[in-house]
C-alpha cells in the first residue's frame, strides 16, 4: 500500500471510476425503487466464481471474508457449479458491486487493486446482499451534518440520502460503527471532513474497514430471516448460574464459579472487573484437591459440522508443575452410547500471572461434548486452573499466538519506529516466519510486517517459496467470538516477485537473501525481507473496542497454502519455468540465478525458447483441459 491509508473511495479515485456513491455498479436503466423486495434477495446459499484475473491474495482474501460471514450470519457460500444466478469476483479498477442479486446470470464484483483487506471485501459482498451506505439512510441527518462545501465538485450525487421506500434500515439503530459508513474525509476537498458526526465522540469510529459490526449482522439477519449461523456452535462466558449447560461428574472433586481467587486471578477476564455484580470464571482448585484428585466439566451435547473445529478459551493458570488440564471430546455413536473420550491438548501446570488464549483444533464428525478435565499432581500445589470465554466453532483455528504484555506502557515509551518481533513460528508446510509491529510505525499508526526467517526444513523446501499466504490479525477480545472484529492484513509470498534492484527473488531463502541477525536467546538466524503495511492500525482504533484488554493484545498468525476455492479448475496459473542454462547445468542460485541469463541475448536463443514454451504449453493444456498452464521464459 506504500504507506497509503486508503479507504474505497480514494482508491476508486485514483483509479479514475466515477461510480454510483463511489463504489455501486448499476445499469443504465437502474432503479434505486427496484432493490427493495424480495426479488432481490439472493438465497442463503450463494454460488461464486474467483476469476482468473483476481489476485492471489485477493483470492484468499475473498475466503477469508466468507468465513466470517458463515461464522456470524445465516449466508454460506459455495464455488459455483452451473447455477443460473452467481457472483463473479475479479480484478477490476477498483473495489465495487452491485446492489442486491440482478438476476442477471453473472454478476460481477471488483476486487482490484489495494481493494484485498478483509473489511473492504465484506463492505462490498454486503452491497451485493443487498445493503447501501449506513449515511445514505433516511434518517441520517438526525446523526450527521454533511458538510456540502467541502465536498468535491461533481461528487455531491455520493451524498444522497435515500427515502425509507427505497431502503430499509430493518429496524436497526443508525450506526456509526458499521462497515458500510463513509469515512469523515470522504470526497472532501483539503483536509476538512465532510461528514460531521453530531455525537463529536464518533468523529474517529466512521469509515471503520475492520469488519462487520453488531449492526450490520443485526440487518442482514433480520434481512435473510438466520436464526442461526452456518458454522458458529457454542460461547460460554459463565455469567449465569446455569454455566451454559455445563455438567459435572458425581465425584467430590468439583469446577466451581467463582469470581476470584486467593491465589489468582482476581478477576474474570470477560469483564476485568469492571462490571459490578458481573464477572465469573470456572476454577478447578489444585489447592483443595487431594492429590490426584480429578475433575469433569464438561459442555451440553454439541452438533458442530463435521470436519474441522476449533475450541479457543483463555486459561489462567496458576497450578503446580505436575498438575495438568486435559481437553477431551466426548463422542457419542451406536457403539459408544456413553461417548468415547479422545484427548486433544494436554496443559500442564505453571504460573503465567495472566489470562492466555488457547486454541485447540478439533475433529468432531458427531454428537459431542467438549470435556475440561483437572487433575492434581502428587506434590504440593497452590492455585488451580481458570477458564472463561469459551468458543466453539466449525473453522480452523490460527496456528500462532503472540501474546504482547504491558502494551500500554509500550505505548508510552516505545520510540518511534522501534520494532517488536515476534518469536519465529513454523507453518505446516515447514517454513519459518516472524512478525514484526512497530507501535509508532508512523505518526497515529500501528505498523506489521510479515518475514520468512531461516528454519530447520530449509533444504526441503521450494525456493522462492510459493503462494504461501500470511495472516496476520489483531485479536479483539469480545467474549463471543461472534461479536470478533479482528482487524488483520494477509500477505501472499508471489515466487515471482523481484526485489527492487531487480537482482533477487523476495521470498527466496532468507540465507540468500535475508540479513543475519540474533535472536532473544542469543543464537544467529537469517531474516528475510518485509511485507506488510506501516498502516496495519490507527491508534484511536487500537484503543477502540477490546483489541487491549488487561493491558494485554494478542497477535494471531497462520501461513498456509492459498486455496483458491473453487471446483475442478486451478484458477491460479500452474508455472512452469524454462530457465535452465544452455549447457543444461544446474541453474545458479540467488543473484547468480538472473545474472547468468542476463549474459543470454542473442535473438535467436530467444526465438527458441518462446516457441518451445508455446508448444509446451500447448500440449499441457490438451493433456488438462481444465488447467491453466502459464509458462515463463526467463531471457
Amino acid at each position: 500500500d506504500a504507506g497509503h491509508d486508503w479507504d474505497i473511495f480514494n482508491i476508486n479515485e485514483v483509479a479514475g471510476l466515477n461510480l454510483l456513491e463511489g463504489d455501486i455498479q448499476h445499469e443504465e436503466t437502474f432503479d434505486r425503487n427496484s432493490i427493495i423486495g424480495d426479488e432481490y434477495r439472493w438465497p442463503t446459499t450463494i454460488p461464486y466464481y474467483l476469476e482468473d484475473s483476481l489476485d492471489m491474495n485477493a483470492k484468499g482474501v475473498t475466503l477469508k471474508a466468507f468465513d466470517q460471514y458463515r461464522l456470524k450470519t445465516c449466508i454460506d457460500f459455495t464455488p459455483w457449479k452451473g447455477e443460473q444466478n452467481y457472483i463473479s469476483v475479479f480484478k477490476g479498477s477498483g473495489c465495487s458491486s452491485f446492489v442486491g442479486n440482478q438476476h442477471a446470470g453473472k454478476q460481477r464484483l471488483s476486487i482490484g487493486n489495494n481493494c484485498d483487506r478483509l473489511g473492504t471485501v465484506e463492505h462490498e459482498f454486503l452491497h451485493a446482499l443487498g445493503f447501501w451506505h449506513e449515511q445514505s439512510r433516511a434518517d441520517r441527518d438526525d446523526y450527521v451534518n454533511i458538510m456540502w462545501d467541502r465536498i468535491k465538485p461533481g461528487k455531491e450525487h455520493n451524498f444522497k440520502a435515500y427515502d425509507d421506500t427505497v431502503s430499509s434500515a430493518l429496524g436497526v439503530p443508525y450506526d456509526y460503527g458499521s462497515v458500510m459508513h463513509y469515512s469523515k474525509t470522504s470526497f472532501n476537498i483539503g483536509s476538512e471532513p465532510t461528514i460531521v458526526t453530531k455525537i463529536p465522540h464518533f468523529t474517529d469510529v466512521i469509515g471503520q474497514r475492520m469488519g462487520l459490526s453488531a449492526s450490520d449482522l443485526a440487518k442482514l439477519n433480520s434481512l435473510y430471516k438466520c436464526t442461526k449461523s452456518s458454522t458458529f456452535v457454542d460461547s460460554c462466558s459463565f455469567e449465569l448460574e446455569n454455566i451454559c449447560g455445563m455438567i459435572q461428574d458425581p465425584g467430590k472433586t468439583k469446577w466451581e464459579q467463582r469470581s476470584s481467587t486467593s491465589g489468582g486471578p482476581q478477576t474474570d477476564f470477560s469483564n476485568m472487573g469492571q462490571c459490578e455484580g458481573k464477572g465469573y470464571f470456572m476454577h478447578f482448585s489444585t489447592a483443595s484437591a487431594e492429590p490426584a484428585g480429578r475433575a469433569l466439566l464438561e459442555s451440553r451435547w454439541l452438533y458442530p459440522k463435521p470436519g474441522a473445529q476449533c475450541l479457543q478459551f483463555f486459561l489462567h493458570n496458576t497450578a503446580a508443575a505436575d498438575d495438568v488440564l486435559n481437553i477431551w471430546v466426548r463422542e457419542y455413536d451406536g457403539v459408544n452410547p456413553r461417548g468415547k473420550l479422545n484427548l486433544f491438548k494436554r496443559i500442564s501446570g505453571g504460573v503465567t500471572g495472566s489470562w492466555e488464549l488457547h486454541n485447540v483444533n478439533l475433529h468432531v464428525s458427531r454428537k459431542a461434548r467438549v470435556v475440561f478435565e483437572g487433575v492434581r499432581g502428587r506434590g504440593p500445589s497452590k492455585g488451580g486452573f481458570s477458564l472463561d470465554d469459551i468458543n466453539l466453532s466449525s473453522t480452523k483455528c490460527p496456528q500462532h499466538i503472540w501474546h504482547i504484555c504491558n502494551i500500554t506502557r509500550l505505548l508510552a515509551t516505545t520510540p518511534t519506529g522501534e520494532k517488536l518481533y515476534s518469536p519465529r513460528f513454523l507453518s505446516p508446510a515447514g517454513y519459518s516466519f516472524q512478525v514484526n509491529t512497530s507501535l509508532i510505525g508512523r505518526p497515529g499508526y500501528v505498523a506489521t510486517y510479515f518475514h520468512l526467517t531461516s528454519g530447520p526444513n530449509d533444504h526441503n523446501l521450494k525456493w522462492p517459496c510459493p503462494w504461501q499466504q500470511a495472516t496476520m490479525a489483531l485479536m479483539d477480545q469480545q467474549s463471543d467470538i461472534r461479536e470478533q472484529i479482528n482487524m488483520h492484513r494477509m500477505v501472499t509470498t508471489e515466487p515471482d516477485k523481484m526485489s527492487s534492484d531487480g537482482i533477487e527473488y523476495y521470498w527466496d531463502n532468507p540465507r540468500e537473501v535475508g540479513s543475519k541477525v540474533t535472536g532473544s536467546d542469543g543464537s544467529y538466524f537469517y531474516r528475510g525481507p518485509g511485507s506488510g503495511t506501516s498502516t496495519f492500525i490507527t491508534h484511536s482504533r487500537l484503543k477502540s473496542r477490546k483489541f487491549i484488554k488487561g493491558d494485554q493484545a494478542f497477535f494471531l498468525f497462520s501461513l498456509e497454502g492459498v486455496q483458491t476455492g473453487q471446483l475442478d479448475h486451478c484458477s491460479r496459473p500452474q508455472i512452469y519455468r524454462l530457465c535452465w542454462p544452455l549447457s543444461l547445468s544446474t541453474a545458479p542460485q540467488s543473484k547468480t540465478r538472473l545474472d547468468s541469463w542476463k549474459s543470454v541475448t542473442s535473438i535467436s536463443v530467444t526465438a527458441i525458447i518462446h516457441m518451445i514454451a508455446i508448444i509446451y504449453r500447448v500440449s499441457l493444456m490438451l493433456m488438462q483441459p481444465k488447467q491453466t498452464v502459464t509458462l515463463l521464459a526467463c531471457v
